[in-house]
């Protein structure tokens, strides 16, 4: 199992953490201000729901990003079918996606031994 996959769900399922980053449309955000940030919330929960993931936060922003969200997904097919399926709608302008690490997947991460040689060595 790879190193960020070592968290489990309450059913025993393997889930990786992940941060998505959205900027919205001049459509997107009409919609969000039409809805509502809660609204958008609701739908993003209901997204992460149907592929099997479950969502921590979602963080409305100004500046690089107008929207994060932190969740808990299966795999990155997951993540990678919620990209498409956002960036389909045309509501967004872009997205991004970052797999996170705890402290103790990091340490974890740290004790390994690969087999590696530098470039030029």
């Amino acid at each position: 199992m790879p190193v960020n996959q070592v968290r489990l769900e309450p059913k025993g399922s393997p889930m990786s953490k992940y941060m998505i980053t959205a900027n919205y449309s001049s459509d997107g955000m009409k919609g969000v201000l039409a809805d509502g940030g809660t609204s958008r919330k609701a739908a993003v929960e209901a997204l992460a729901a149907s592929v099997g993931g479950t969502v921590d936060a979602v963080y409305f922003s100004f500046g690089q990003q107008d929207v994060i969200i932190i969740c808990d997904l299966p795999d990155e097919v997951s993540v990678a079918t919620i990209s498409m399926t956002v960036a389909s709608t045309g509501a967004v302008t872009s997205t991004g996606s970052m797999p996170l690490l705890t402290a103790e997947e990091v340490d974890a991460a740290a004790k390994s031994s690969p087999a590696y040689r530098a470039p030029g060595t």
